[in-house]
Parts: C-alpha cells; sequence; structure tokens
C-alpha cells in the first residue's frame, strides 16, 4: 500500500523541519510519497525543501491558495491511499501504520480520521478540553452529528484514491472551509472509521490562520453546511446554535489572552 501526503507550504520555515522529520521518520508496511506544494515562500524554506530533496517531491511556484496548493499535490499523488498535512502540524510516530493497517482490515473503508492533540510553538500540548472533547464527539460519530459541527479534525483524515476518484477534489473557492466542505462529501459515502490512538498534532498559535481567522471560518462552515444538509428545520437550528455556541468560545478565549 502506498500513501501520499500533501503539505501545502508558504512561509513556515520556523515549523517546517519539525513536520517533514514527523512524516519521514514513520516506517510501517507502506510506501510513502510526501509532496510539498510551496507558493513562493522566502523564508528560507527553499533550504531545507533542498536538503530533504532525495526523500521528498516539492514545488515551488505560485498559487491560488492552500487548497489550489493542496489540489496540485493531490493531483500529483501516486498512492492509494491520500491525505494533507498543513507545514505547521505533525504526525505522531505509529500514525502511518495504523492508517495502512486499518485500510488493509476494511476494504470496504473509503476514509478515517483519528485523534488529535493540540500544541503550541514548542510541541507542547495544550488545550487538553479540546482534544478531550473531539475525541469524546468523534467516538460517537453520526453524519447528522458531523453536519451540525466538524469535529474531525483535518491533520488525521485519510481518504482512498478511490474515493476521491468519486467525489472530486477541493472546492478552491472557500478559503478557510474546504476541509470541512470535503468531510461532507466523503461522509455521503459512508462512515469513517475513528481511530483512538494518537495519530496528529494541531499547531494553534495567535497568527496561525486558524487562530486568526475563526469567525470567516464559521461563515464558510455555514455554507458548507447549506450546501450538503437536506431540508430539514430543526437541523438547521441545531446547527444555527451549536455555532453560536462555538463562536462564544473562541472569542472568550480570544479575549482572555489579552
Amino acid at each position: 500500500m502506498k500513501i501520499s501526503i500533501v503539505t501545502p507550504s508558504l512561509d513556515q520555515a520556523p515549523y517546517l523541519e519539525r513536520t517533514l522529520a514527523s512524516v519521514l521518520s514513520q516506517r510501517g508496511e507502506f510506501e510513502l510519497e510526501l509532496l510539498v506544494m510551496d507558493g513562493g515562500s522566502t523564508d528560507g524554506t527553499a533550504e531545507i525543501l533542498r536538503r530533504h530533496a532525495d526523500r521528498l517531491s516539492y514545488r515551488i511556484e505560485p498559487d491560488a491558495g492552500q487548497a489550489s496548493a493542496i489540489n496540485k499535490g493531490l493531483r500529483a499523488a501516486t498512492g492509494d491511499v491520500l491525505g494533507w498535512l498543513n507545514s505547521d502540524d505533525l504526525l505522531y510516530p505509529g500514525a502511518l501504520a495504523r492508517v495502512a493497517a486499518a485500510f488493509r482490515d476494511r476494504p470496504d473503508l473509503a476514509w478515517l480520521h483519528g485523534r488529535c492533540e493540540v500544541v503550541d510553538e514548542q510541541d507542547r500540548p495544550i488545550r487538553r478540553w479540546v482534544s478531550a472533547y473531539k475525541d469524546f464527539r468523534c467516538r460517537r460519530y453520526s453524519r447528522r452529528a458531523l453536519l451540525v459541527e466538524n469535529f474531525v479534525s483535518q491533520m488525521t483524515v485519510f481518504w482512498r484514491r478511490t474515493a476521491m476518484e468519486r467525489i472530486g477534489l477541493l472546492d478552491e473557492s472557500m478559503r478557510y472551509g474546504f476541509d470541512y466542505e470535503y468531510w461532507l462529501r466523503l461522509s455521503a459515502l459512508g462512515d469513517p472509521l475513528y481511530l483512538r490512538e494518537r495519530i496528529a498534532a494541531f499547531r494553534w498559535y495567535a497568527t496561525s490562520k486558524s487562530g486568526a481567522n475563526f469567525e470567516r471560518q464559521f461563515e464558510e462552515d455555514t455554507a458548507a453546511f447549506a450546501r450538503h444538509a437536506p431540508a430539514d428545520a430543526l437541523l438547521r437550528l441545531h446547527k444555527g446554535l451549536r455555532t453560536a455556541q462555538i463562536l462564544a468560545a473562541y472569542r472568550l478565549l480570544r479575549a482572555l489572552r489579552r
């Protein structure tokens, strides 16, 4: 089995080395393909990529945003199983071995995801309550629950090439919600398998894309919901209430940091 991981990158040199090491150190019964799509970094990223050129493929060229960069990588990828890992996030040891084993054991499985931790700039776990909450939600998965709230951690998601052939690539018109919109498309193919072991870490910091732009992220989240949700007034009410609750929590966290 071959696993392809796409890493979109733009001016993330302080974290990129650790991200690449977390992927390239993976061992198990699988073949690994790592493709880095860089949008034209000017911070030393090119030197980092050249140092690892014998173990990964990379392109440095302008793109139309993160989803565009990921799609470039997905088009070039040759793996049976696919996923992407942002240039400031991490895979934990043994993650890809667990992913490969799960897909081997379940030939009918279209996609899976796993437990995620939140880490700071120094890779230290933070916001453990967020990780615990998402684990709780993931263990009680339903498509209806996913429509109400995006509790699936992007950096832990992997899907078969055959699934991508059915649902296509990411929606490049979205900047913040394209991952959630993709999960909703994948969920129409069947329920995912949830791996309760730690698979990956999401890096949160004040200037990160998610940390700085969560209001816009939830606008696109709502748009993705509207695109895929059935005509169900109760579900739409539930979605609105949950989104308001999450936004309030994010705003409180932002205020406490000041």
